[in-house]
């Protein structure tokens, strides 16, 4: 029985090593498909740049816009991976401002669409403006978890 208590250890280490292994190669692998749809969606945004350059209406613009701060998103993502992996552990505050970034994303593009439906449709331009202020309230809220975050990891540790 003391035999079989010494082993158990060893296997355990073996199978944790192998684990962290298997999670290293997972968290590359969601790295490089962040990295590479970033990339994917500069291209685009540089494409559709080019492409509406000319254009006097501003459906063009607010596509690459969007299409930007979708960018800003992924690399905000990559980011979180690459703490995760360097950390050893999941971080929130990388997820926080990926939240943010989400929230402002959205702000923008109904913004720009609510500023269209003003005269054509009072309706959906009442909806637009109370969805914008609830994204605003989110962008608040995680704003101010992101900084009571700091505060808490600032302070000397317990125990």
């Amino acid at each position: 029985m003391t035999a079989e208590n010494e082993e158990q250890p060893q296997r355990i280490r073996y199978v944790n090593r192998a684990l962290t292994y298997v999670e290293d190669i997972v968290y590359a692998a969601v790295a490089l498909v962040l990295a590479v749809s970033a990339g994917g969606l500069l291209w685009v945004a540089g494409r559709d740049t080019l492409s509406s350059l000319g254009d006097a209406d501003t459906e063009g613009a607010l596509h690459v816009l969007d299409t930007l701060l979708l960018v800003f998103i992924f690399v905000e993502l990559l980011y979180a991976v690459r703490e995760t992996l360097r950390e050893r552990q999941v971080l929130v505050e990388p997820f926080l401002l990926v939240g943010m970034l989400a929230a402002i994303k959205e702000i923008v593009v109904l913004s720009v669409e609510a500023a269209e439906q003003v005269t054509e449709q009072p309706d959906a331009f009442g909806r637009s403006v109370l969805e914008i202020a609830v994204l605003a309230v989110l962008v608040l809220a995680l704003a101010l978890s992101a900084v009571l975050l700091r505060r808490k990891e600032r302070e000397p540790k317990e125990g």
